[in-house]
């Protein structure tokens, strides 16, 4: 299912148009739609879609030197939004493209950071923002070491990445949240998220 073909499934939206405003480099749509809201009215109005695809992320992380591994990269839309440089720290992620959620997370962990994973861990599936993208984001987390590195990382230069990896102590990252260093938001689901629930939080266990 897409913004291209609207699903059925809720009785009370009922999809009266939908136009394709751009397909440039990924969707856009406006849709207008009836809804039924509670009173028992129908109401007329009008949304914007924007369809990138679904994609995934993943934290690296080593329990015995209590570390995590990032990536850096200048990301434009956070440049003119405030951020100083636009260089953003972020888990290693990408877009699915054909893949299932974790054929495509470890395609996109060797590509940027450089390392082969072994088992992952599936932690949860977010939309990241629901009011006009469609993305699901699909969380992982595993485990990296000096025998996981299997090439330089660094993105595809072909697809204009330039990547930096960045080695942190996950005591650094959560002070980084604090402090506005990192500011981006799948990254620090899955930091908090290893402390809370996940293997950081096991191992004080």
């Amino acid at each position: 299912m897409s913004a291209d073909t609207p699903p059925t499934s809720n009785p009370r939206v009922r999809v009266t148009d939908v136009r394709l405003l751009s397909d440039n480099w990924y969707r856009l749509h406006t849709t207008t739609l009836d809804y039924l809201s509670d009173d028992g009215v129908w109401t007329s109005q009008s949304r914007e879609t924007y369809d990138r695809g679904n994609g995934a992320t993943i934290l690296l992380y080593d329990l015995e030197r209590r570390t995590v591994l990032l990536t850096s990269q200048f990301r434009y839309p956070v440049y003119v939004n405030g951020h100083p440089d636009g260089m953003l720290l972020e888990t290693a992620a990408g877009l699915l493209d054909d893949d299932d959620p974790e054929t495509a997370i470890r395609r996109e962990a060797i590509e940027e950071t450089g390392h082969e994973v072994g088992e992952v861990t599936h932690v949860f599936d977010v939309y990241m923002s629901p009011g006009s993208v469609t993305e699901r984001l699909h969380f992982f987390a595993a485990p990296y070491s000096a025998h996981t590195l299997a090439t330089a990382g660094g993105g595809l230069a072909d697809e204009g990445e330039h990547i930096t990896v960045v080695e942190l102590g996950i005591d650094d990252a959560l002070a980084m949240i604090e402090d506005g260093r990192i500011a981006d938001a799948k990254t620090i689901m899955l930091l908090q998220w290893s402390v809370l629930r996940g293997p950081f939080a096991r191992q004080k266990a």
